[in-house]
């Protein structure tokens, strides 16, 4: 069916319950989905609708209880589009004034109204979806297409940023792949800083997909220059041939009480043992986990009465970070590396903190809350002197922190005590947002989740999960059924603060002309740096020695802001720049 196309007229409806919209007899029941896109003409306003149910009815019932035989093909094409026929069932969701050259509100409103009797409905064209979703242009990214369409829908990253957003789907879905997506929007059009805790690897550098032998590019490899790697693991990140940018080691004094009390399950602790932990602190400061772990039994059990502590649990709670904490290798008596990722973050960079080996939830739970916790209070440091200066030269850099597996952060008990349940809380008060990556969004709490600005769903199957995704949304249960429709791959449904309404869509591809319109140049565009001493032949990858804060260091290409035009070919580099 061509875009624009007729479908037939409105013949029922109501504001609350939407309307019913009287197929056309050449239109074919079958070709109709729910998700799809309608628009309806009134009198005064355009209605862009979505298509919630399809139904079959009939004008007289005795049609129904006498049908016509199988080996009857005329009566059934005599019967259709007159006596039997079929029925959308669609919601308006936005009103568009007819005439936009005079209008005051030519964009799109919130549904007010409803058109009268008889209003024709028509296919959405493109057109229709640049007037709601906006047209090609700065901060505006297209993430994909909807499901019966080749159009592009286009997200509003600035106001993507602006809260804390949400990527959910079960496991194989594609979640990793989305999230990478909405990632290189947000670096192309620079409307934040990003900061990635990146659990398997899968974002910085390349990505392995489920094709054999392919492999997806990283954000690195996309945006020389701006992204860049630092690692718990450098070992690995060789092996693998990445060249990371740094690495980062975390120090005893650095690690909080509250990020051991986070680990209670995974190590677990009795409540108790926190308890006895806090007096620790009390006495001996930031150097209460060095402390703890140099005594032996005479001195944990003169402490125990000195400070009224339970020997038991502070013996258990010296056990476990022996065993679990003190022997992670990247923790060690002084940190080095988080002050340059900091002053990264504050340029307007993106950092991609690889784990490596260290894939277990544990070490991946206890460095995200700690340089979350640090990250977070120097953002507020810094908001608070942009407000009383209100100097826009000290306005904090936005910044977006992304993790994976995040109930385990943010579930009930967590959200009340990490960063992490604050930032989701305070939305952008302090310029700091997170965007939450997780397959078991029932394991969130629910009002961390009521304050999410935009969620992308892949498929899920749990039920629990659907209603979580669905806390706080209007009219929610209208948009179950379009969730539960979604294929289980590259298909995701959208709403929420940076769309006009939820959309279902085909996910954008992520391939090599995604690789072009994110840079034209492609592999030919290069980062410009100073030359490194030799290493001696070393062939492995290893940081530049070169120090690449300093601005004299790095020369960037301009990258576009859009795609190229259809037909036009991006022109090899020997033919811009001829010698």
């Amino acid at each position: 069916m061509q875009e624009g196309g007729r479908l037939g007229i409105v013949v029922a409806g109501s504001l609350s319950e939407g309307l019913k919209v009287r197929l056309d007899a050449g239109t074919s029941v079958e070709d109709m989905r729910v998700g799809k896109f309608v628009k309806i003409r009134g009198e005064q306003h355009d209605f862009f609708c979505l298509v919630t149910d399809v139904l079959l009815d009939a004008a007289n019932s005795r049609v129904l209880a006498d049908p016509p035989p199988e080996d009857e093909p005329f009566l059934r094409a005599v019967l259709a589009g007159t006596v039997t026929y079929g029925l959308l069932q669609v919601e308006p969701r936005l009103m568009l004034a007819r005439d936009v050259d005079t209008s005051a509100e030519a964009g799109p409103q919130p549904v007010k109204t409803i058109p009268t009797h008889f209003s024709t409905a028509y296919v959405a064209s493109e057109a229709d979806f640049e007037r709601v979703f906006g047209a090609d242009g700065p901060g505006r990214f297209a993430i994909g297409e909807p499901l019966d369409m080749a159009v592009p829908i286009r997200l509003n990253l600035r106001r993507f940023v602006e809260r804390s957003n949400g990527v959910f789907g079960k496991s194989g879905t594609g979640k990793s792949f989305l999230t990478r997506l909405l990632l290189c929007g947000i670096i192309q059009h620079r409307v934040a800083a990003n900061l990635i805790f990146d659990m398997h690897s899968e974002y910085g550098w390349e990505a392995h997909t489920e094709e054999h032998g392919v492999r997806a590019k990283g954000l690195k490899q996309l945006f020389r220059g701006q992204v860049f790697i630092y690692t718990l693991d450098p070992k690995s990140a060789r092996e693998r041939g990445v060249p990371y940018d740094g690495e980062l080691r975390i120090g005893r004094d650095e690690i909080d009480l509250d990020d051991i009390a986070l680990l209670h399950d995974e190590l677990r602790l009795h409540p108790t043992a926190i308890e006895s932990g806090s007096l620790v602190v009390q006495q001996h400061g930031d150097r209460w986990l060095s402390e703890l772990l140099a005594m032996d039994g005479d001195a944990l059990r003169a402490f125990c009465d000195r400070q009224g502590a339970n020997l038991q649990s502070l013996s258990a709670l010296r056990r476990k970070l022996q065993a679990n904490i003190a022997t992670l290798p990247f923790v060690a008596d002084r940190g080095y590396g988080l002050d340059e990722i900091v002053k990264r973050l504050e340029q307007g960079q993106h950092v991609v903190l690889e784990f490596g080996q260290h894939r277990r939830l544990l070490p991946y739970m206890l460095v995200a809350n700690i340089i979350t916790r640090l990250i977070h209070r120097k953002w507020i440091t810094k908001t608070e002197q942009y407000l009383r200066s209100k100097d826009e030269g000290q306005r904090p850099q936005p910044l977006m922190i992304t993790i994976e597996e995040a109930h385990r952060f943010l579930n009930p008990e967590a959200a009340r005590q990490t960063s992490f349940g604050t930032i989701a809380r305070e939305l952008r008060k302090f310029f700091v947002t997170l965007l939450v990556v997780d397959q078991r969004p029932s394991g969130i709490d629910p009002e961390v989740l009521s304050q999410l600005g935009t969620r992308v769903t892949a498929q899920l199957n749990d039920e629990r999960d659907i209603d979580a995704i669905f806390t706080g949304v209007a009219g929610g249960s209208k948009l179950r059924q379009m969730l539960a429709s979604l294929d289980s791959r590259e298909q995701a449904l959208i709403l929420g603060h940076a769309v006009p309404m939820p959309v279902m869509f085909r996910v954008r591809k992520y391939d090599e002309a995604f690789y072009a319109a994110l840079d034209a140049f492609g592999a030919q565009r290069e980062q410009i740096v100073r030359p490194a001493p030799p290493r001696g032949g070393d062939p492995s990858p290893r940081p530049s020695t070169v120090d690449p804060l300093a601005p004299d260091n790095v020369v960037e290409f301009p990258q576009p802001r859009a795609p190229l035009p259809n037909g036009d070919r991006p022109r090899a580099y020997d033919e811009l720049f001829p010698d």
